[in-house]
């Protein structure tokens, strides 16, 4: 089988890379592109008219780094995480979504995977699909896929947003793959349907290029007879199953040993003050219930490292003693096994797992589409 070419735009930590490996897929990746929530301030027509002009990608992809560099002291973090992973071909990682010209790759990207943020769309018409996307995020992932002409992509994004505007947006979102020429199928899929012990609803939109004549179908849930995940949130926990012991088998499933006790820092307990705050029930105008030590986990947030309350985040019982998931519990969460690399702080590295996609919903989502792979 030829090798996958991959590429992939507000990549985070490598979802779907990290899905082709599990998986043992042949694969390279042509480039990945991630902010890692850096901003800045610049003219985006006159710094695109520059870097078009420009003689290759690496050339392209140093002007945007050196613009950066110029315009501010914050680090790229993601672009950290992700490069301790993954090799990319030609070292090709590109910082800004923007400023990226997609004609260098057009022929050379079979599966084009990305999401964006649910901009509003609040000021345009609605009625001319691309050209009412201009001015957000979705519409440099569109472009792309115009420019690239990906055989495959994968688009995904929060579940709200299909009733975004009162359906508006997903409105404008659907006609623009439509009139970029791919056939497309979107569900709301969930990681606990896919063995995973969190309930974490997203978008997945599957697309085809028409010229190979496919109408996807994106699978719900592992298999027909699928009802709930074979693991509970405790199986996943360092208590239960220590650093190291977190792995796969070789047809990508998850592997976990249940031998010895990983060691838990005393960072991760709550002191007597912000388990008081943690354990209670809400406000004089809103309440929810404090619950700890769930089977299935409550959808892991990129700011988890807050301790929120018990209502909205995951905690446990240890000995007696209450405490936050450790962020190698919160990556085990969405998919990765112990092999994963994060060479970021602590709180780095809960934001990355938060922002991340469930690997194993991605795993699915592959396993369908190569069955059309020739």
């Amino acid at each position: 089988m030829n090798k996958i070419r991959l590429a992939t735009v507000f990549s985070g930590i490598g979802s779907i890379e990290f899905a082709l490996k599990r998986l043992n897929i042949p694969h390279e990746i042509v480039f990945a592109c991630d902010t890692g929530e850096v901003e800045i301030d610049y003219n985006k027509e006159e710094e695109l008219g520059i870097i078009r002009n420009l003689n290759n990608p690496k050339e392209k992809m140093k002007y945007v780094d050196d613009l950066y560099s110029g315009k501010t002291r914050k680090h790229n973090f993601v672009k950290d995480t992700y490069l301790a992973n993954y090799k990319i071909k030609d070292g090709l990682f590109f910082q800004d979504i923007n400023l990226l010209d997609g004609r260098d790759f057009k022929g050379q990207v079979d599966l084009f995977v990305g999401g964006s943020p649910c901009q509003s769309f609040s000021s345009v018409g609605y009625q001319k699909g691309l050209e009412d996307a201009r001015g957000t995020l979705f519409y440099e992932f569109a472009r792309l896929v115009m420019e690239i002409r990906p055989k495959v992509f994968i688009f995904e994004n929060v579940r709200n947003i299909l009733n975004h505007d009162n359906g508006k947006t997903w409105d404008v979102i659907k006609n623009s793959f439509d009139e970029l020429g791919y056939k497309i199928d979107f569900k709301i899929l969930n990681a606990v349907n896919f063995n995973i012990p969190q309930k974490r609803s997203r978008l997945f939109v599957l697309g085809f290029d028409k010229k190979y004549d496919i109408s996807p179908n994106l699978p719900s849930k592992i298999n027909e007879t699928y009802e709930r995940p074979d693991y509970t949130m405790q199986d996943f926990l360092l208590n239960n199953c220590k650093y190291g012991c977190f792995t796969h088998n070789s047809d990508g499933s998850l592997k976990i040993e249940k031998v010895g006790q990983g060691k838990i820092g005393e960072r991760y307990y709550l002191s007597n003050a912000v388990r008081k705050y943690v354990l209670k029930d809400g406000t004089k105008n809103w309440h929810q219930k404090p619950e700890i030590d769930l089977p299935i986990a409550r959808t892991l947030l990129k700011t988890m490292g807050n301790c929120h309350r018990a209502g909205v985040d995951n905690y446990v019982t240890d000995n007696g003693r209450i405490r936050m998931l450790t962020e190698r519990e919160c990556l085990r969460l969405m998919g990765y096994t112990d092999d994963f690399i994060m060479p970021v702080s602590v709180a780095q590295a809960y934001k990355q797992a938060g922002n991340s996609i469930v690997v194993d919903v991605m795993m699915k989502i592959v396993q369908y589409i190569m069955t059309f792979w020739n």
